[in-house]
């Protein structure tokens, strides 16, 4: 199919739900559109059988969207500033240390349970796989994506610094775990008994701080740029020279692009906004990045819900994707508790925090795409359909739960309080 026609079908598809999930179902717009994304391609399956010519469009049209490049290449860059630009910095710095090590030591920590664990399971139902793929699916999964349960969390109430911890989590493991994925997908490539541990620190302290710094350079350039000319469209513009440009020049110097615009989008968002910027401008660009965050979320969800389409189904699989849920929530737990546990004496927490940001760390379409990017000879048909079962249990059930969770643990506050 044409980029035109792909594009076409793809944005009156996500209007369509969105207006049905505004209009009706009123669930948050991300989960609610793949929801209905999901059931619309359950129905054209069930189609299919009394018309296999339907089912055969449709997942031509699935099959036409490389999914791992349309996120990978261009989507992420834009929903990682987006996201970004909304964060405060100074709250984002009293909960430096938090965020910091949830994001590096706890993604690490989860890339590691979940990988050991996997193993032996595919181990146990007669699937062999190499110890070191089950470690790629451990750093695709473990990235957390609360994208679509901040709302919810907001109307639950939840603590300013908590919500940030959260946000400012997720935005940063989403770079870690891509970083932490490229480095072991490169060990997998040359092989374990070619690639020692140094190499692997040396190639993750490349793409990590290279990434950070380059995201600094590229914020301050927008800083020293902007603060020349006050004008709201030449400004836009320059922003999104910055996205645009500067992903691709970190790609090209193998540095981590998802860090980068997580930096660049703090210091947009809070020395540029606050010191070169107009009233004026400051609207403008605050609602044109909301309104590209709203419009690729609700694209992205569309899409995970459709690739159901394409997915190889595998009973033995399938059955290992819904016991390894139960994995992923486990390593969760770990990599919050652990961390939580060591920087208790120096920091306070909000109570309830581990049981919150366990429940509240949704996997979302970072961990399809780069499950998507694996390679045949990497299990890459078993991974997606794993990840895809994570995923959408993780959307639909925790995210559709987090909300009452939160006021359940409250409630249960008051109680002890009185």
């Amino acid at each position: 199919m044409n980029i035109d026609e792909i594009l076409t079908a793809t944005i009156v598809l996500t209007s369509i739900f969105a207006y049905v999930n505004h209009r009706w179902i009123k669930w948050p717009p991300t989960i609610g559109i793949m929801v209905l994304a999901l059931l619309f391609s359950i129905f054209l399956a069930i189609l299919g059988k009394f018309d296999p010519a339907l089912t055969r469009k449709a997942v031509l049209l699935v099959a036409s969207i490389d999914f791992h490049k349309a996120l990978m290449n261009f989507m992420l860059s834009f929903l990682l500033f987006a996201g970004a630009i909304h964060i405060n910095s100074n709250k984002l710095k009293k909960e430096r240390w938090p965020i910091i090590i949830l994001s590096t030591i706890g993604t690490i920590l989860s890339t590691f349970f979940v990988g050991a664990l996997s193993w032996y399971l595919f181990k146990f139902f007669g699937i062999n796989i190499d110890f070191i793929y089950c470690l790629l699916f451990g750093a695709l999964i473990s990235p957390t994506d609360p994208i679509a349960v901040l709302s919810i969390l907001k109307a639950a109430k939840i603590p300013s610094s908590l919500e940030i911890k959260i946000s400012g989590e997720s935005l940063f493991n989403d770079g870690v775990a891509v970083v932490l994925f490229i480095s072991i997908s490169e060990m997998a490539k040359n092989g374990t008994a070619d690639f020692h541990v140094f190499d692997l620190v040396k190639l993750f302290m490349q793409e990590a701080v290279g990434g950070l710094l380059f995201g600094a350079v590229l914020g301050y350039m927008g800083y020293w740029t902007l603060r020349s000319i006050d004008n709201y469209t030449v400004e836009i513009l320059i922003t999104l020279a910055i996205v645009m440009g500067g992903y691709s020049i970190a790609g090209f110097m193998h540095i981590s692009g998802p860090l980068a615009m997580v930096v660049a989008g703090i210091i947009t968002g809070n020395k540029v906004k606050d010191e070169v910027m107009s009233d004026i401008t400051q609207d403008y660009l605050s609602k044109f990045w909301e309104l590209i965050d709203e419009i690729l979320n609700a694209v992205l969800f569309l899409l995970i819900g459709m690739e159901m389409l394409i997915i190889k189904i595998n009973s033995i699989v399938f059955l290992i994707g819904m016991i390894i849920i139960l994995v992923v929530l486990l390593a969760r737990w770990i990599s919050v508790i652990i961390p939580v546990y060591f920087l208790k004496p120096w920091i306070i927490f909000e109570k309830n925090v581990v049981p919150i940001l366990t429940w509240g760390g949704l996997r979302g379409g970072l961990s399809v795409a780069l499950a998507l990017s694996l390679s045949p000879a990497m299990h890459k048909d078993e991974f997606v359909l794993v990840t895809y079962i994570v995923v959408v249990f993780s959307i639909l059930v925790q995210g559709l739960t987090i909300g009452d969770f939160v006021r359940r643990l409250a409630a249960k506050e008051k109680l002890k309080a009185s």
